[in-house]
């Protein structure tokens, strides 16, 4: 009887790890129309929102932590409760990337560069968590190696966009007559731009660490943690 109620005790454990990352990934969704929209009301719902998922990570860690202490795992189930600790540490952090485009969002003032396709980095990125996660709830050894390739392509959509915003700025001719607060503006758009393209890369870190940790629950390998 004990073991059926440790059992259930990890299925639920499994179930809100699952619900974390559905809040955050919508959290991201809503974080790149608010950028995308120039909405304010729906940057401030995601930075206001934040709390949410801190409390969630809490309750989830204080679980992992009873299941450690109280039911002493061993081989399989004590890898899946440390993975799962691990994976919600990145759901965390995935969520203050979130925060970060509401805060971009805030800030913006203009579009300078449309040809860089920042929400096709965010909708690849966002895909690769989602995966992983699918990867998690199956214990898909194969998703978890098809996520780390994955991300070798995010990384050069995310250093192409970056090096045409660094090379447009350098070939930008600033008039004679631009006021020192104009230039400002104008730097201050362009480290807005990559700090988004910055964060939505690491976002694509999460999901392979979220991936890298399901290999590890799966099977005892650490060959894809760095």
């Amino acid at each position: 009887m004990a073991r059926e109620g440790f059992q259930e005790q990890l299925d639920d454990l499994r179930e809100n790890v699952l619900y974390m990352s559905e809040v955050v990934l919508a959290r991201v969704r809503k974080g790149l129309r608010a950028l995308e929209s120039k909405d304010e009301a729906l940057a401030r719902e995601v930075i206001e929102g934040d709390h949410e998922v801190n409390e969630m990570y809490l309750d989830l860690e204080q679980d992992c932590i009873d299941l450690f202490a109280l039911q002493q795992p061993v081989a399989g189930d004590l890898r899946f409760i440390a993975a799962s600790f691990k994976i919600i540490t990145d759901l965390e952090r995935v969520a203050d990337l979130a925060t970060n485009l509401g805060d971009y969002t805030l800030a913006a003032d203009r579009d300078l560069y449309p040809d860089v396709d920042v929400q096709g980095i965010g909708d690849a990125v966002v895909e690769m968590v989602g995966d992983a996660m699918v990867a998690y709830a199956e214990a898909d050894v194969d998703a978890c190696f098809a996520i780390d390739d994955r991300d070798d392509d995010v990384d050069a959509m995310c250093e192409d966009a970056s090096s045409t915003v660094v090379r447009d700025l350098i070939e930008t001719e600033i008039d004679e007559g631009a006021s020192g607060q104009e230039i400002e503006a104008l730097l201050g758009e362009v480290s807005r731009l990559l700090l988004t393209i910055r964060d939505l890369e690491r976002v694509g870190d999460h999901a392979v660490n979220i991936a890298a940790r399901t290999l590890y629950m799966v099977e005892n390998s650490d060959e894809l943690i760095y």
